[in-house]
């Protein structure tokens, strides 16, 4: 099974760092035209030069800020009028909000997580399906959480928007089944990110434990005994971007070394 996004473009958020650098790096290197998609414009112009480009595809960028839904939805219906172009592929990937108990949250907290989540990846799909659906082709991934089937501890906002999340995905799946466009969502267990960095310094922080020890805990709820590496999160991805998963709609697959006790 040879796997090629050739002539395919897609659209990647967040992806100046971590899961979603290492997803724009796939894709480019299988062929795809990537348009990355984040805040940090200085990162974007990094990224973007660094990304391979095969039979001269000429990658580009979408300076955006996941907070303002809006302006995202702006920034994206102005690249595509501007350069004639639409997507095949949409990945929707930002950062997690701050951990804590779900009762210290406040409104805004979960205000500015539904925004980053839920209405960024609502406008972004309303400005791409329609051409996904002139061409009966279309792949909308979204990158959530394990915690869609099993909360996490002490990530209360995170657990119930992420959640959300999932259940707009299945929504969107069901409606857009019949012109060819598939939406499923990889939930990334813990992986080797600035994410999981910050989740690891603010437990040993809170427990006095060594980051060292932290790690260590966490690991041994994981059956094959390590964290994910960036990379092996996008390699699933890929393949629900492919041909080959055009039977495959409104799922949840979890890449977490087994560490999800649920079926």
């Amino acid at each position: 099974m040879n796997i090629t996004l050739h002539k395919k473009r897609a659209l990647v958020c967040g992806s100046t760092q971590g899961i979603g650098k290492s997803i724009a790096e796939l894709f480019a290197s299988m062929g795809a035209e990537v348009v990355l998609c984040a805040r940090n414009e200085e990162a974007l112009q990094v990224v973007v030069a660094s990304l391979p480009k095969i039979d001269g595809t000429n990658h580009s960028y979408i300076t955006a800020d996941f907070s303002n839904p809006q302006l995202v939805k702006t920034q994206i219906e102005n690249y595509c009028s501007s350069t004639n172009k639409s997507f095949d592929i949409v990945v929707n990937n930002t950062g997690g909000p701050a951990g804590g108990p779900i009762l210290n949250a406040n409104d805004e907290d979960f205000i500015n997580t539904f925004k980053a989540h839920i209405l960024v990846s609502q406008s972004i799909a309303q400005v791409v399906v329609p051409t996904m659906k002139e061409k009966k082709f279309g792949r909308i991934i979204n990158i959530i959480s394990t915690s869609v089937k099993q909360p996490l501890d002490g990530l209360g906002v995170s657990n119930t928007i992420r959640g959300a999340m999932a259940s707009w995905a299945k929504t969107l799946a069901t409606e857009l089944a019949p012109f060819g466009i598939t939406v499923n969502n990889v939930l990334p267990g813990a992986t080797m990110t600035a994410r999981l960095d910050t989740i690891i310094k603010k437990k040993s922080s809170a427990t006095a434990k060594t980051e060292d020890a932290i790690s260590d805990e966490m690991m041994k709820e994981i059956p094959v005994g390590r964290f994910a590496h960036p990379e092996e999160i996008a390699y699933a991805v890929v393949f629900l971007a492919s041909d080959f998963a055009s039977y495959i709609t409104g799922i949840n697959v979890p890449v977490d070394g087994g560490r999800l006790k649920t079926l």
